[in-house]
């Protein structure tokens, strides 16, 4: 969901980067795994393009500098239900993805995010998560239909 970027002001708060598209749900979520650690969220909010939070135990800038870069994880359970036609980027790592011809171009295996959007990584290829390229997401079949040539 995100990384400790650092300190948030001198008692004990944390300055989140998070991945894209997550700002507001990461801040409501009571729980985050933190380098692999449980901590409950006493208070959490958005601030500008980061997600600030006093989390339990932490209560100085010390403390929590000690987590900085450490990647912020929720429970899967924790999240909201996605909307109809948005997705959790975690939930379409593995699916296939096929082109409008029907060939295989290999399967996600992660995602970059160059600020103007999502970008699925995809066997050597680098595909933009733009509605002009995936043309349909079915997560039963678990297959990604883009307008993409094999040999692009």
């Amino acid at each position: 969901m995100g990384r400790v970027a650092g300190s948030y002001g001198v008692r004990g708060w944390i300055k989140v980067a998070p991945g894209g598209g997550v700002l507001g749900t990461l801040a409501g979520v009571k729980e985050w795994w933190i380098g692999g650690a449980p901590y409950a969220v006493a208070e959490a909010r958005v601030h500008s393009a980061s997600v600030v939070a006093r989390l339990e135990g932490i209560e100085s800038r010390e403390q929590a500098l000690k987590l900085k870069g450490a990647a912020v994880e929720v429970e899967r359970s924790a999240l909201p239900q996605a909307d109809a036609g948005h997705y959790y980027l975690a939930d379409l790592v593995g699916l296939e993805v096929v082109n409008q011809r029907g060939e295989a171009l290999g399967s996600v295996e992660g995602w970059i995010s160059n600020g103007a959007q999502d970008v699925m990584q995809v066997k050597g290829r680098l595909i933009p998560w733009v509605a002009a390229i995936v043309k349909e997401v079915d997560l039963e079949a678990k297959r990604i239909r883009v307008d993409w040539e094999s040999d692009w």
